[in-house]
């Protein structure tokens, strides 16, 4: 068995990096016009999904062991309501660095998605993340 490590990236070159994930909430049509309402319990959902990937990308190698502490240069959420049972989240992030910033991207859709679910399960219990 092999011990785990971290990749040794200090030979490669620094370069512009950029990466892209996307996932989709599904929840009840009554689910998603009270996200778009901001009209939940716990108050308004799509502004707290969008701040906790931002977050989340920020701190993605303290909750990945092996990923590379990283100097973000951007970090982009877009969380948009598409149809009566559908919410898109789609992450972009940015850096210049010497390793790729897709874990970054993946975690921020996925903290954004844990957000909206959090939020919204005292409401619906068949909602997915896809």
């Amino acid at each position: 068995m092999q011990p785990l490590r971290m990749i040794d990236v200090g030979d490669k070159p620094v370069t512009r990096r950029m990466a892209r994930a996307s996932g989709l909430i599904r929840a009840q049509p009554a689910t998603i016009v009270r996200l778009a309402a901001g009209n939940l319990e716990k108050g308004d959902a799509l502004t707290a999904a969008h701040f906790a990937g931002v977050m989340a990308a920020k701190q993605t190698s303290t909750l990945v062991p092996l990923c590379h502490p990283l100097p973000l240069d951007a970090v982009e959420l877009a969380l948009t309501i598409c149809g009566p049972e559908y919410v898109s989240i789609e992450a972009t992030v940015r850096a210049t660095t010497r390793t790729g910033v897709e874990m970054e991207a993946l975690c921020a859709v996925t903290a954004a998605a844990l957000t909206i679910y959090d939020m919204c399960k005292s409401i619906d219990r068949t909602m997915s993340i896809e």
